[in-house]
């Protein structure tokens, strides 16, 4: 295949395991009889609770309202009784208040025929109205509120709209299949964007371990009116975060501490350009979303369509359960994702996967002193000195690793994945960066 792209800067090529998944079509994922929705499922300020105990809310029904700019709507995935309003701890570590819901009466919307609305004579602000109502954010992993982001400024010039098909985290397929399986229904979506952003072009960045979605959205762009363009990268993590993609895609680099607009580009995910069309066309707020189910330890992989609110233990349950005891079970992708505890840890609009993994998967091994190597280094694709960031956050010096770049970290885990001596770099970055802002509040 000719003209494969990536980025310039580090990289690593950690083992794929997607073949669990990537053949296996999307199942909708049974309904349990208790769902626990959170009120923050999105980057910013978490909606503010709109119910009680004892509530009768309806499929789709607004519970959760956007609290400020940055912050989106929340919605009830089922019909049901509110049963409490509860603290929770999210994967992240955070707390949440969440809408407990005992499944009860009959769906608005499931298994029954949706009508679908003509968008084409709406306003760019009547688009963005409809995207804010229902809640959606972007589904890559960062859930940033997706009508801030297609919110494009006065003045703001949009040269390209970088969609993000990469999926470049091991064991994920969620993106793949809906590719594969929605093609139509993402192109439409495209359409929306378009009319929405107006931008000079439209690229489809796909890693080439997926050949198949590169095939069927390349026809797809050659039938429809779109200046759309797929463009084959070649598989390097961690190619799907936004500021490598758009290197890989455009050719150009995103300033430190600056937005992709400052290029002249907006990057989407493929699963929010999905969920854009499913919203402005059904009037389908954010309340589901594809979910992998992978790891060793599960008995059957699979690719579910899972409710807002429901606890990872009924997916594993639906696939079988375990096989074998798990080492470790991570919300997400194992580079970026966050190991929990809690089997009752609800799905969100964030949640791209859930992995049981072995100890064999995991391969912990015991932390040694720094060798000196370099590996980290030459892993970082953003350029810096892991090690050395390391070291001036073991020594409490937050200040001067912020001023080698610290926050130019995006904690893709590259660094900790090549070091031999299993240093918990990414921790430290993380731990960095907390403490160097709280230093500045206070």
């Amino acid at each position: 295949m000719k003209g494969i792209r990536t980025f310039s800067k580090g990289g690593i090529h950690p083992a794929g395991k997607k073949a669990l998944t990537s053949h296996k079509e999307i199942k909708n994922a049974m309904i349990p009889s208790v769902l626990v929705v959170p009120m923050q499922q999105h980057l910013g300020k978490p909606a503010k609770c709109l119910v009680e105990p004892g509530t009768e809310v309806r499929e789709g029904m607004l519970i959760g309202e956007a609290d400020g700019f940055i912050s989106a709507n929340v919605h009830s995935p089922i019909p049901g009784t509110v049963k409490t309003i509860k603290d929770i701890y999210l994967p992240n570590g955070m707390i949440s208040k969440a809408v407990e819901i005992e499944f009860k009466g009959e769906f608005d919307r499931s298994g029954k025929v949706q009508e679908k609305h003509e968008w084409k004579n709406l306003s760019v602000k009547e688009l963005i109205s409809l995207i804010s109502e229902f809640g959606l954010v972007g589904l890559g992993g960062a859930t940033f509120p997706a009508h801030v982001k297609f919110g494009v400024p006065p003045g703001k010039v949009v040269e390209t709209l970088v969609i993000n098909g990469v999926e470049c985290e091991p064991y994920l397929t969620a993106d793949h299949r809906l590719m594969i399986e929605r093609t139509a229904d993402i192109i439409e979506g495209l359409r929306i964007l378009n009319k929405m952003i107006n931008p000079g072009k439209i690229a489809i960045g796909i890693e080439v371990n997926k050949p198949d979605a590169i095939e069927l959205l390349s026809k797809a762009a050659e039938a429809c009116e779109l200046n759309l363009e797929v463009v084959p990268l070649k598989v390097k993590y961690p190619q799907g975060d936004e500021k490598q993609l758009l290197q890989a895609v455009t050719g150009r680099e995103v300033p430190s501490g600056a937005l992709p607009l400052e290029i002249g580009a907006v990057v989407s995910n493929i699963g929010t350009v999905f969920s854009v069309y499913e919203a402005v066309v059904y009037r389908k707020p954010l309340m589901e979303r594809v979910v992998t189910v992978s790891g060793d330890c599960i008995v059957n992989p699979a690719n579910l369509k899972a409710r807002v609110g429901t606890p990872i233990s009924s997916l594993i349950h639906e696939c079988g359960g375990f096989k074998k005891e798990p080492a470790k079970i991570v919300m997400g992708g194992p580079m970026m994702g966050f190991s929990i505890f809690d089997m009752d840890t609800p799905v969100s609009k964030g949640t791209s996967g859930i992995l049981v993994l072995s100890a064999k998967e995991v391969a912990a091994a015991r932390q040694t002193t720094c060798l000196e190597c370099g590996r980290c280094v030459s892993a970082c694709p953003m350029g810096l000195n892991p090690t050395r960031l390391f070291k001036w956050i073991d020594h409490l010096e937050y200040g001067k690793s912020v001023e080698e770049g610290l926050l130019d970290c995006k904690e893709c885990g590259s660094c900790g994945y090549s070091c031999p001596a299993h240093i918990p770099l990414v921790q430290g970055m993380k731990l960095g960066k907390n403490m160097y802002r709280k230093q500045k509040v206070s």
